[in-house]
């Protein structure tokens, strides 16, 4: 049981860091849809820096770099030149899909080094909880530290408060002197970092090694976990552990050698057919929906002044 939520923490790692990135992102009123391609660039980048200076923070820095590059993409057609944000979106994830394939290639048939879990002293001794929660990897604890500064920021703070009346109204935040386009910048380029650490973390601590397409789908995920969390952090962290205790339990069954008469190609599937489930369970609730999404969702603006 203890390996389980283990497992379960380290394969929801990449998908809470990518979906708190976007929550903040949407929160702003920007819906960027590319976070596959983000995630992927995060994590060729990440991987090409690790094997060329075998420091792992530094190829984290890198991975959020090429995430936040990629937002910036987004940013200015999106943003500046008024394109549709979801096909601007979409187009952003294609690219960043064919673009890592292309960088990657030199680095297929290479492998990092095992990065060791960093223990908290005396707290990973504890039973049953010690090594499921203080001992594990330092992308791991960084993750709880963003949820719980980001659900601080959003809630607790004045600048918090500007985002999401930016999300809400940004005419009416712009009538009274406030910079819509400029805050909407911050909140995407933050969103694309956090999607490239989500990409480094595959990389360079969950499979230390580079396979074209690797972030296989869990971009997507991400972007459905905030409307399964109806845009509240504390319902994002809930969703990432949930749909990552899905993706290891289906590797724990295939592994596990019991004689079960159901193909593992359906197995694989489990965690990406759950994500429609959810949806479509979301979607029938059409008053939360309402209620919680940020009114200027995906809605292009332009100051008139």
């Amino acid at each position: 049981m203890e390996n389980f939520i283990i497992s379960m923490i380290i394969a929801a790692t990449p998908l809470l860091l990518a979906a708190i990135g976007e929550l903040v992102t949407e929160r702003s009123g920007v819906l960027n849809l590319g976070i596959e391609g983000m995630m992927l660039m995060g994590a060729v980048v990440a991987f090409a820096v690790a094997n060329s200076t075998g420091s792992t923070p530094l190829a984290i820095i890198a991975g959020a770099g090429a995430g936040a590059a990629m937002a910036l993409i987004f940013s200015v057609i999106a943003l500046s030149l008024l394109a549709n944000q979801v096909a601007t979106g979409l187009a952003l994830s294609i690219f960043g899909v064919g673009l890592s394939a292309f960088v990657g290639k030199p680095y297929e048939s290479k492998i990092l080094d095992t990065v060791a879990p960093l223990p908290i002293p005396l707290l990973a001794d504890l039973p049953v909880i010690g090594g499921p929660l203080f001992n594990q990897q330092p992308l791991v604890y960084l993750s709880w530290a963003i949820f719980a500064g980001v659900a601080w920021f959003l809630y607790k703070s004045r600048p918090g408060l500007l985002l999401r009346a930016v999300g809400e109204s940004p005419s009416s935040a712009h009538s009274i002197g406030y910079p819509v386009i400029r805050i909407r910048y911050m909140a995407t380029l933050f969103g694309g970092a956090m999607a490239g650490i989500g990409g480094s973390f595959l990389s360079v601590y969950y499979t230390p090694l580079w396979v074209e397409g690797m972030v296989a789908g869990r971009g997507w995920i991400a972007i459905a976990l905030v409307v399964f969390a109806t845009w509240r952090p504390f319902r994002v962290i809930v969703g990432a552990y949930l749909f990552g205790g899905v993706m290891v339990a289906q590797l724990f069954v295939q592994g596990s050698g019991m004689d079960i008469n159901i193909p593992s190609q359906f197995l694989s599937s489990l965690p990406y057919l759950a994500t429609i489930i959810v949806l479509v369970i979301i979607s029938r609730d059409q008053n939360t929906v309402r209620l919680n999404a940020p009114v200027s969702l995906g809605q292009p603006y332009r100051p008139d002044a």
